[in-house]
């Protein structure tokens, strides 16, 4: 049944016009979950990382800085919608600061670096064909940001969902978009190498890559990190920074004891009973940010000798076949992790950075923050604290987890927060102007509707 399976989803693929890389990298990790591979990392057979360069420990001169920068591609993850706040379009065009959006800050952060250091420093999206069309539309603004004849995306592969009872590609005839899923954000390397992007970098005299999601602003170009990157003559380096209670479901690396290698090790890759040690901040000291560099020359070597297959870990996702339906057929999605081609490169590294470089906007919790006077941003778009450190914000989420029921309840924009330790809000409360949270503040449910006054003083 399983090899008529893969059959089935090989000609699903091809009548689609996915690429012929994406179909054999598919392939691979189909015979994965045949084999039973379902990703699991034991807690036995891995080491915590807690020796690790720091990045404030490197010194390099501007000289190098700009020119690390100029051989390096940024490359952004853009395939997101924002579902999970009630979006249905690009999460990256969510307004941010000022009327500004992810990608507008994101085109002020590379432009700033271009004109302070000269360099190229091509910015490339890997959007999904969800994603494509509106964030393209969204750049159109910005004629002077493609270099070198560059596009400005390349598209995410997608793959069938796989019923998880017989293996078929799943088929939803009232709404055939449900039948097929993206393959994970490690689905990068073999977006790049297919869409023939890779081998155009290199032509063009670019030799580093460094990504980063479009939802953290803190992954601003830098050329101390490029620098140091270039001289460590590395393959690939991650950036992790020390965990905090928001992390703490979050991947981190760790050292697998049988070769000593780096790998990551992702929330889906951890067996329930042993979670307690993944999210035990003291044994596992650091979060992995996403934040990644690589040696593209190696990637292209290390792609061309596997056919295309880096041989990531598979992530096998179950889910139900349509999302909002729990009754609908239980499917496998065949996922990889962008930062799990640690463990295929040996030498590869890692920095431990600010947590200045790791912003990430998952929850309007998160967005809170970020609008609020927490966070200061000069004419180079990257966020900076204003105060020691940010609050924890906790939002009531029946009624601030999706854009429309957060905007709503903050109509004259958020709170003061640079005074705060904690905000926490339990309810539905609409806030006034003008409102300054200072310390610890909880506001209760009262089941019904409350608003804090303009101008009020909290607590």
């Amino acid at each position: 049944m399983s090899e008529q399976g893969l059959l089935k989803a090989q000609e699903k693929m091809r009548a689609a016009a996915v690429d012929e890389t994406a179909i054999t990298v598919f392939t691979h990790y189909y015979r994965e979950l045949e084999r039973g591979a379902t990703g699991l990392i034991r807690e036995a057979e891995v080491e915590p990382l807690t020796d690790v360069a720091q990045l404030a420990d490197v010194e390099t001169g501007p000289r190098e800085r700009a020119e690390a920068l100029d051989k390096t591609v940024l490359l952004r993850l853009n395939g997101g919608l924002g579902t999970s706040m009630g979006m249905d379009r690009a999460k990256s065009l969510l307004t941010v600061r000022d009327g500004k959006s992810f990608l507008d800050l994101i085109v002020r952060q590379v432009r700033h670096t271009r004109a302070t250091t000269g360099a190229r420093l091509p910015l490339v999206l890997m959007n999904s064909y969800r994603t494509h069309r509106d964030s393209l539309e969204a750049l159109a603004g910005y004629p002077d940001l493609p270099v070198d004849g560059l596009p400005l995306d390349f598209l995410q592969n997608a793959e069938p969902k796989i019923l998880a009872d017989g293996l078929m590609p799943a088929i939803w005839p009232s709404n055939p978009a449900l039948e097929w899923c993206p393959p994970g954000h490690g689905d990068i390397y073999p977006a790049l190498l297919g869409s023939g992007l890779l081998e155009r970098f290199l032509d063009l005299g670019y030799r580093y890559a460094a990504s980063a999601n479009s939802d953290n602003l803190g992954a601003a170009p830098d050329g101390r990190i490029a620098a140091w990157f270039a001289a460590s003559g590395a393959p690939y380096a991650a950036e992790i920074c020390l965990r905090t209670p928001a992390d703490v479901k979050g991947g981190h690396l760790v050292i697998r004891k049988r070769d000593r290698q780096l790998i990551l090790r992702e929330t889906a890759q951890t067996a329930s009973d042993e979670m307690r040690y993944f999210t035990d901040g003291e044994r596992h000291p650091y979060t992995h940010t996403n934040n990644l560099w690589f040696d593209l020359e190696a990637l292209h070597r290390a792609l061309t000798e596997r056919g295309g297959v880096l041989g990531l870990p598979l992530i096998r996702n179950e889910k139900t076949l349509d999302p909002t339906d729990p009754t609908s057929p239980r499917v496998y999605q065949l996922e990889t992790a962008l930062g799990a081609a640690i463990e295929t490169f040996p030498g590869a590294t890692a920095i431990a950075v600010g947590r200045d470089r790791f912003l990430p906007v998952k929850t309007t919790n998160d967005l809170l923050l970020l609008r609020s006077d927490v966070y200061q941003m000069g004419e180079d778009a990257v966020p900076r604290l204003a105060a020691g450190r940010a609050p924890q914000v906790d939002l009531d989420p029946r009624h601030y987890r999706t854009i429309a029921g957060f905007e709503a309840r903050f109509p004259a924009g958020p709170p003061s927060l640079a005074q705060a330790d904690q905000l926490r809000v339990q309810g539905d409360w609409t806030f006034g102007a003008g409102v300054v949270a200072r310390g610890t503040v909880t506001l209760p449910d009262t089941g019904r509707p409350e608003r804090v006054p303009d101008a009020a003083q909290l607590p």
